[in-house]
């Protein structure tokens, strides 16, 4: 039986990795922790784009000034343990810091893993429930991580449960990999799991690179659109991985092929050692201008970037087509200013209650100058 390589040793036995790149991935796997499920294992064999998003490098160990621990700051927004509330009517509810794989650009990667935060023992995950039940103006809980499908179905089942009876909540969002990632984990039991009559039921499925699916992924995301739960997609714009207009084209056809319907494409998050990663503003928006000459509006996701470079949460705004963050921005009263910009259609757009964890559907309107807002994305 196959299992998840977890170590530079099994990268090395597996024939992902040369002998010679044993202790530049072991200084690595030292801070940020490795997974490679057999699925994906296999695919980074043939396609470079699925190597690049799993298999540690060193550049993993270069950290600029302006990365931080927690890039979108989650911690000033954690009421209680498991829970992030930066929006009045929807919160986050982290179960889990464990993920099937870890991706080497994760902007939670100082959290999740073996040595991370780990999960919600049984009085916190009361605790938290207990803080959405009492908190009227929350109608939408986002189950994140890590990874929550990484969970039981019968412990997916008792969280759907627990949330239903909430009289003030009406939808119910699980983001996650794993269709893609590890498949045959989407059952028919959980499937069954997702879904409650009282609540609205969604998915959002993270994929970078069309080449991610493979056989299995497309018949487990078909599992969850045949059940009539609503599908969203979220990737992120990486160097070496999508950045190009002919790799998101296809990644997203994909999508839609799939029944998924595009929603965010994120900017890299400054998570520590993930600079080889990023590309600049000006690429990601003249990639989003491209995009529109090939996809119908319907199609396209929106583009969101997270601006708060100094660490402290403040926020600020910056003029359309800015190339860099922080630079040339102008900072004015913070209470006056939202701490993101949200970039759809391949235009600039506005939003003040988006996120990539936790947040409707964003507007695709024109607009010069915006600011919007970004919570979180898995």
């Amino acid at each position: 039986m196959k299992r998840t390589l977890r170590s530079p040793d099994d990268l090395i036995a597996a024939g992902l990795a040369p002998a010679a790149a044993r202790a530049g991935m072991a200084a690595v796997a030292a801070r940020y922790a490795i997974a490679l499920t057999p699925d994906m294992a296999e695919g980074a064999r043939t396609s470079p784009a699925i190597a690049a998003q799993f298999l540690p490098t060193a550049a993993e160990l270069t950290t600029l000034p302006e990365e931080r621990d927690d890039p979108i700051g989650d911690a000033a927004h954690s009421p209680v343990k498991g829970i992030v509330h930066r929006y009045d009517n929807k919160v986050l509810l982290k179960l889990t810091h464990v993920c099937p794989v870890y991706c080497r650009f994760c902007f939670r990667r100082e959290m999740v893993g073996p040595q991370g935060h780990g999960a919600l023992d049984g009085a916190e995950f009361e605790a938290a429930l207990a803080y959405i039940a009492a908190t009227p103006g929350i109608e939408e809980v986002i189950v994140t991580g890590g990874d929550p499908l990484i969970l039981s179905a019968r412990r997916m089942a008792e969280v759907t449960t627990r949330v239903a009876v909430i009289p003030h909540v009406r939808k119910l969002r699980w983001h996650t990999r794993v269709p893609v990632v590890q498949p045959d984990s989407v059952t028919p039991e959980m499937v069954a799991a997702l879904c409650h009559p009282a609540l609205n039921t969604i998915v959002a499925i993270h994929a970078n690179h069309a080449d991610e699916f493979t056989p299995a992924a497309r018949r487990a995301i078909g599992r969850l659109a045949d059940a009539g739960i609503v599908l969203l997609s979220q990737s992120v714009l990486l160097r070496g991985v999508n950045a190009d207009v002919e790799a998101l084209e296809a990644l997203i056809r994909e999508f839609v092929s799939l029944r998924v319907a595009p929603y965010y494409l994120h900017h890299g998050d400054l998570a520590p050692g993930t600079s080889h990663f990023r590309v600049d503003l000006d690429t990601g928006l003249a990639l989003m201008k491209a995009l529109k000459q090939r996809l119908p509006d319907m199609a396209l996701p929106t583009y969101v970037i997270d601006i708060r470079w100094n660490g402290r949460g403040a926020r600020a705004r910056a003029r359309a087509g800015s190339s860099r963050t922080g630079r040339g921005a102008s900072t004015p009263t913070p209470k006056k200013l939202k701490p993101y910009f949200l970039f759809g259609s391949g235009c600039l757009s506005a939003s003040s209650s988006s996120s990539s964890d936790c947040s409707p559907a964003a507007s695709s309107s024109s607009s010069s100058s915006l600011s919007g807002s970004k919570e979180a994305n898995s």
